[in-house]
Order: C-alpha cells, then structure tokens, then sequence
C-alpha cells in the first residue's frame, strides 16, 4: 500500500500540531513529479576499495546524494525502488531493480551486496519483507531511523542511551496500514529497528537524524525560511532569539553514511546538525545573509503566538518552545556520530542551495509556501499574528 509523501507529511504535521509539536517523520515513502535532473558526477576523492552498494529507495531526498557521492568514490550501486519518485532519474548511470518493499521483492533474489542502505522504510513489515531475500546477503546493513523514536523530550542533550517508544498495546507490528504509520510513526520506527538488530545482527548501523533539509526536500520545513526571508519585509520570528534549533544537510548525512558504509562502521547514532549549539537567531540571520532582500525580523514570545493559533514547528518551522516537554526536542547529542567523522556544511552553502534549488520547482509547489499547505505559516496569518503583537505593543 502506498500513499502520497505531500498528504502524509501534511496528516502527520496536523496530528503532531494539536499536541503542541508535530514529530514529521523524516523520510516518508511517496510519489513526487520528476522535475529535476540528476546533477552531473561531481569529482571527489576516490574510495580505498570499491564496495557494491543496494540502496532501497534512493530518489526521493537524501537517496539522489547518497547516489552521487558513492558514485563518485568509486562504488557500484544498485537501487531497489517502485521507479514511481522520479522514475528513471539515475537511467544509465546505476543498475536499477524495480520492486516493492511492500510487495515483490523477488528482484533482489539470488543477489550480493556488501553494503545495504534503507532509506525509506516507514513500517517493519517492510524490513521482514525485504529480508527474505537480504539477510544473509549483505555484510553491512544501514537503516535511517528518526529522532521521532524517543518519547521523552525534556531533558536536553541526551544520548543514543534514552529510551525508545514502545508499541502500544493491539497494534499489529507488522501492519500494513499507513494510517497506522502516521499515528505511531515513532513506535513503529522504533520496531523497525528491532527488525534490523533481528536479522542482521552484529553488522547494522542505525542512523537516527531529526530534522534533513537542503535541496529536493519537497516538505518545506526548512525550505520556508529561505523563501520567506528572500521576499523581505516583516518576518514573525519565533519565540526568543537564543532558542535553539537542529538541522542537518541531506547531502552531509548521505555522504557520511557512505563513509561509514566505507569504513564498516557499526552501532546507533543520532544524527541532528550542527556540530556546536545553534540558535534561532544564529539560523535566521544566516539565511538572510544570502539574500538581497532585507528583511527585518520581529520576535513574537511563545505564549502570544499560542494564544493566537500558532504552533512550533508546524508555522514556524525548526522551532519549538525549548521548555518542559520540548525542552530537549531541539538539543540532541551528537557527539558519538561526530566522532565517528559527522561533518556539516556552512549553514549559508545550505540556506542558498536550498533557495537556488525552490526557484526551479513548479509553480504550484512554490505557493504550497504561501498557503502554509505542508509547513509554514500562510501569508495572511503571519501579518495578522504582527499586526496584533504590534497592537499589544502599542497598548503596553
């Protein structure tokens, strides 16, 4: 059973929104329009050996550079995917198996990989299902997990070691159904990842990142602040200037995987960027540093916009209040992945990428940025929300 990306980073985005916080999952099975070509192979040093690498999934978000940076180094890679998200977009650059996780795995029969990269597994069924035909057949299997699998996000700069959601009682663990994936995404990724331990022990490496952004990422939830802060203006800015925020560059998570894929690296590992504290104004001011368009900002206090219909990370994207049940949400350690070689991006090479890439996409994808469709705050909304912290300003 498949379902629209766009629809189920909305769906979700709503269910988390009435809790205060929307935990959207980080890598989310769908269909999306083939609009852009693969980019030409960029040159990097090469691999010590070259390594052949089956990657599930791999045109969605972080799979393309996953693709282009294993490429580069050298490695052969096959990709397993429905071809439904962009179809044929590494045409006659890598081996392609069409299947699906969720269905006929048979393609993958009979085949040797020394390194097996899962991106986009929502369910566990899809691990058990995969592995009737990989376990056994791999030396080295990499699963991209979420930082959605902790339930307990109070205490920040906590570990690998905090504990993982449990199933509820009577959910199947192998369901099928995608409404239960939305509903217990965490749960559900926390028993994928059992799966993994489960049939390929002692050779898995979980990768466990919160939020992905930069280029191709059609959920908006860090495209919005490059978009909106490039039109100028008044921009609400959220809560307080020192709140913190995590991000991290799809293209410096896949080429990290790739180098641990390299190095047969294994374990579990959060994966949120940077590698020091970045707040909001560090974030927000950094992105305006590579436009022309002069935006100003105007911080509004948490309180306010809750009283006025504005959640975090739903409206305001990256952010949540950084108190009480969220007081960690945006502060988790990554200590452990940075020492195993994690590296990060100037936030600037991120911010303009991600802009240069949103001014190609359809007209109809831009304005879903207007209309708050997936991840920001609508246009309207905001000058309302200004206008009346401005009025109450005024008052005061």
């Amino acid at each position: 059973m498949s379902t629209n990306r766009r629809s189920f980073l909305k769906t979700v985005s709503a269910a988390g929104a009435a809790l205060g916080v929307a935990a959207l999952p980080d890598i989310a099975r769908g269909d999306a329009p083939p609009v852009e070509a693969p980019r030409p192979p960029r040159h990097v040093e090469r691999a010590p050996a070259s390594l052949e690498i089956l990657i599930l999934g791999g045109t969605g978000f972080t799979g393309p550079e996953q693709v282009e940076y294993a490429t580069a180094r050298g490695h052969k890679v096959t990709l397993f995917n429905r071809n439904k998200t962009r179809p044929d977009f590494f045409k006659g650059r890598v081996e392609q198996i069409i299947g699906d996780l969720g269905g006929d795995v048979s393609g993958l029969a009979g085949k040797q990989f020394d390194v097996v990269i899962d991106n986009p597994t929502t369910l566990p069924f899809w691990v058990r299902n995969a592995a009737q035909q990989l376990a056994g057949h791999t030396k080295h299997y990499i699963f991209i997990s979420t930082l959605s699998v902790y339930p307990d996000n109070s205490h920040p700069w906590a570990d690998e070691s905090d504990g993982t959601t449990p199933l509820p009682e009577g959910l199947d663990p192998y369901t099928r159904s995608m409404d239960d994936a939305r509903k217990y995404y965490g749960a559900l990724k926390t028993f994928s990842e059992h799966e993994v331990e489960k049939h390929y022990p002692g050779i898995n490496t979980i990768i466990r990142p919160g939020l992905i952004v930069g280029p191709l990422d059609r959920s908006d939830r860090f495209t919005y602040w490059p978009v909106r802060i490039d039109k100028g203006g008044e921009v609400l800015a959220p809560g307080h200037p020192e709140d913190p925020a995590q991000i991290i560059d799809s293209r410096d998570l896949a080429e990290w995987m790739i180098r641990m894929a390299e190095g047969r690296v294994f374990g579990t590992y959060n994966a949120p960027g940077p590698d020091k504290p970045l707040t909001m104004a560090e974030l927000l001011y950094g992105i305006k540093a590579v436009t022309t368009a002069g935006a100003q900002f105007t911080w509004v206090p948490a309180d306010f916009l809750k009283e006025h219909g504005v959640n975090g990370w739903r409206h305001m994207p990256v952010w949540v209040p950084p108190v009480g049940a969220t007081a960690g949400f945006t502060r988790r350690s990554n200590v452990k992945a940075v020492a195993k070689g994690l590296t990060f991006r100037p936030l600037a090479v991120t911010a303009k990428d991600t802009l240069d890439w949103h001014k190609t996409r359809p007209a109809a994808e831009q304005k879903t940025l207007d209309d708050g469709a997936i991840a920001g705050i609508p246009t309207s909304k905001e000058t309302e929300v200004l206008a009346a912290w401005h009025a109450k300003q005024k008052g005061a």
